[in-house]
This record gives structure tokens, sequence and C-alpha cells, in this order.
């Protein structure tokens, strides 16, 4: 019985240090005063502000709701360890809900490691191949359906923005919408090249080919942020939007294509059902683009004169997934592995993430 008791005793200040990291006292105000102001006539005149306040509203209602339901097992785990002497399906029982708590726990205490401005807020993500063909089109949709997969573990909101199919198999390219608490912040983890090794299903030979795909993660930022973005920096391409979106979409020049030509950046929008539409999109992406790019080079420069090795961001190898010769997947950051790279691939990536995110904040 000690065991279970200790572990239920050490749950139980981890919870109370989680209240008070949250201030849960202060998330109920919160609620009530953003409650009335949803409550108050003509709320819905400015459709961002009300969609912003909405969405705010939502996430503490969220969090509140979790934070009881945690209290609430926390309790019931110490009622009937009380009365749990000498019954050992019962003891058994609660050590099992316990574990479940405690995955909770530490779910929401990764959280504590977010320290950035926008780390709470939506993410643009956007996955292309590297050099490799076919192969490298294949894997970029592989990862494409793992961030999918991994959007809906965590109750996400994903929206597609852009996504160009290959000509023979994958994608040349995808650009994701993720609305979630702290997606943008959790996402930053997984910035940078993403490594495969496989049997190709393209090589008539079966030969082992290496194929790469970059990821690049940037914040959502609203108007109110100051991103220049003169119109002669701007090369502007419309084409006919390729894969599923309706007569209209597919009949039409109405999918944009914008590069930033200073920095090379390109963004495309084929999602929405007007030109126009697309190209608002699109300066959204290229803003929140821009603005990442403007942060890390301040990151790096800051690193660089603090002495500390700067991380190179897009542009590093961070995780390599083995198919072949064995099964593993390995961050090359952390040095955290896994040998079920079905289970990853699949959207279990949170044990890699937060393994980053922790080794970030020590760093």
């Amino acid at each position: 019985m000690t065991e279970p008791r200790e572990k239920a005793s050490g749950l139980e200040g981890r919870f109370a240090e989680l209240e008070a990291f949250f201030g849960v006292e202060s998330l109920r105000e919160e609620s009530q005063r953003l409650s009335g102001e949803m409550n108050q006539p003509g709320f819905w005149e400015d459709p961002d502000q009300a969609k912003q306040v909405s969405a705010r509203f939502s996430r503490v209602e969220d969090r509140l709701k979790l934070m009881e339901d945690l209290r609430g097992r926390l309790s019931d785990s110490g009622e009937l360890l009380e009365l749990a002497e000498g019954d050992a399906a019962l003891i058994s029982e609660v050590t099992v809900e316990l574990d479940r708590v405690e995955r909770v726990l530490e779910e929401q205490e990764v959280a504590r490691m977010f320290s950035g401005e926008y780390d709470d807020g939506d993410a643009i993500l956007n996955i292309n191949p590297g050099e490799g063909g076919v192969d490298s089109q294949d894997w970029a949709e592989m990862l494409a359906r793992m961030y999918r997969r991994w959007a809906e573990r965590r109750g996400f909101d994903l929206n597609v923005i852009e996504y160009t199919e290959g000509d023979e198999a994958g994608i040349k390219s995808a650009t994701f919408s993720v609305g979630g608490e702290h997606a943008f912040g959790l996402l930053s983890a997984e910035r940078g090249v993403h490594r495969l090794v496989r049997i190709s299903p393209f090589d008539a030979r079966g030969r082992r080919h290496t194929s790469f795909a970059s990821v690049a993660v940037a914040p959502v930022v609203d108007d109110a942020v100051e991103v220049e973005v003169e119109e002669k920096e701007l090369k502007i391409d419309t084409y006919r939007a390729s894969g599923a979106g309706g007569q209209h979409v597919n009949k039409t020049d109405s999918a944009v294509r914008i590069t930033h030509l200073p920095t090379g950046i390109v963004v495309q929008c084929q999602n929405e059902r007007s030109q126009h539409q697309n190209r608002e999109v699109a300066m959204k992406v290229l803003r929140s683009r821009l603005f990442e790019l403007e942060r890390e080079k301040r990151e790096q420069e800051i690193a660089v004169q603090s002495g500390v090795k700067a991380d190179v961001g897009f542009g590093s190898q961070i995780r390599s997934y083995v198919l072949q010769p064995y099964k593993l997947v390995k961050d090359l950051r952390t040095s955290e592995e896994t040998g079920n790279i079905d289970r990853v691939l699949d959207g279990d990536i949170d044990a890699l993430i937060y393994a980053y995110l922790k080794s970030r904040a020590v760093a």
C-alpha cells in the first residue's frame, strides 16, 4: 500500500503546482468576463474579434474542465486507497488510474516549458520534399499524414491551406493551419529536416533509399503585428488547383502562389473558392513565415553573442526514421528513440516532442 499512496501524494503535489502555474482562480474570473462579453448585444458585429474571444473562452473552459477532472480523479483515488487495505484487485485498479492521471499531468506540465509570446497560439505548418524525386515526395506525404493524425489525437483543428500532389506519387508541398492549445509551441519542436531510410517502393531493383523532407512552422500572427511586405518584392502567380476542391476550384485559375523575392519563401493557397480569397490567405501565411524568420534570426544573434550554439532551425536535420534494415526513430537533438516506428508515423510523436521541449528548457 505504501507505494501507491506515495505516488498519489506525489501527484497531488504536482497537481497543486500546476494549479498555481495556470492560475485556476484567475481562469475562472476570465471565463466569467469572456462569457459576459459574448452575451453582449452586437458581439458578432466584429467577426474577427468575436472569433478570437470565442476561441479564448473555449480554451479557458477546456482548461478549467480538465483541472476539475484531475482534481476529482485524484480525490477518488485517495478515497479508494483508504478503503483498499488488503484488497489487491482494488489496489491494482487504483494504481492503473494513478498512471493515467500521471500521463495527463505530464502532458499539462509541458505547458510550463513554454515562454514564447506565441507558444500558446495556433501554427502554420509547411511540408516540402527535399532532393530525391518521387521518394522524397512520398516521404513528404507520409509526414503530412503523420501530422494530421497527431492533430486528431490531440483534438486540434487542422485545416488545409494548400496541398499539391506529386506527378507520380506523394506531394510537392502541403500547408496546414493547426489550431489548439500550444499548437505553435508544440509544433516548433518539429521544424527542420526529417530523414527517411527504407527500401524504395519506386525502385524496381529494390534498393535502399534515403529521402529528406523539410518542415517549417510559424505562429499565426494577427494584423496588429507589423510585418513589412512591399508589393515590388512579391512575384504572384495564379494557377489551376489540383486535387479535390470542387468544380469551381478545379476549372479556374483560382489558386495563388506568392514568392517573396528577398528571402525565396514561397507560399501557396488553393483551398478557397476565389482567387481573391486565396491571395488573402496566402498573404497571411507569408506574413507568419516572415515573422518567424526574423524571430529565428534574432534568437540566433542573441545565442551567438551569449556564446551559446545557435539552433539553425529550419535547415537542420532533426530526426531519422529508419524502416530498413531495422526499425528505429531517433531524434538527433535529444537521442530520444523508439523502435515502434508504425505508431510514430500514425501520429504518436508526443514523447519525441516532449523530450525536445524539456531539453530546450534545461539548456
